[in-house]
């Protein structure tokens, strides 16, 4: 697929004031500094299309943007922030779960976990939640780059060894650099392959 068009439609903290014309949504998803914006803009190939923030927990509202007028990428708030404090913690995760849970134009939700940590309890949890609410979704593996070959087949056979000691089958799995331009291809060539098949 071929991003010819991008523009930013609206931001809410309301999944019911988000847009109706039923079109489908692709979601994207993260902890604070996972590299989120940059996926966007490197997706999109547009440079400040989402906010980048060197300082964590820059999105705080569901945005939207549309695609080729055909679809929306949805740029969701960062979830796990500790400076935020708990009512503010409080505030992003109801946005989040609400959206998630009862948004119908929802077609696929892109969690994005940073390569070069080991699995996090926070990602875990968050992805059985996802399992439990049978949310379709994919796994965005970021910042390849920042890793040698070797340490990242080592990272991912850790995190793929602990996501199958509850999951028989993994969700999709992708893998992605923005600085590197890896892995932009193979996302849009999905959800291309998801609108057909609607």
């Amino acid at each position: 697929m071929i991003i010819k068009d991008a523009q930013f439609v609206i931001s809410n903290t309301d999944y019911r004031k988000c847009p109706q014309d039923q079109k489908p949504e692709f979601a994207f998803i993260g902890r604070s500094n996972v590299g989120k914006s940059s996926l966007i803009n490197m997706l999109t190939n547009r440079k400040g299309l989402a906010m980048t923030s060197a300082k964590p927990g820059k999105t705080q509202l569901i945005n939207h943007f549309i695609i080729n007028d055909e679809w929306y990428l949805v740029d969701l708030p960062g979830y796990g922030y500790a400076q935020r404090g708990k009512d503010g913690r409080e505030r992003i995760k109801t946005i989040i779960e609400d959206y998630i849970l009862e948004r119908e134009a929802l077609t696929n939700l892109f969690l994005l976990l940073d390569s070069r940590h080991e699995p996090q309890k926070i990602d875990l949890e968050f992805i059985e939640w996802l399992g439990e609410n049978a949310i379709p979704f994919a796994i965005v593996f970021t910042k390849i780059d920042k890793l040698s070959k070797s340490r990242l087949n080592e990272n991912m056979t850790v995190y793929l060894n602990k996501l199958h000691e509850t999951w028989e089958e993994l969700p999709p799995i992708f893998h992605t650099s923005s600085e590197a331009k890896i892995g932009g291809e193979e996302i849009l060539d999905y959800i291309e392959q998801i609108n057909k098949g609607l």
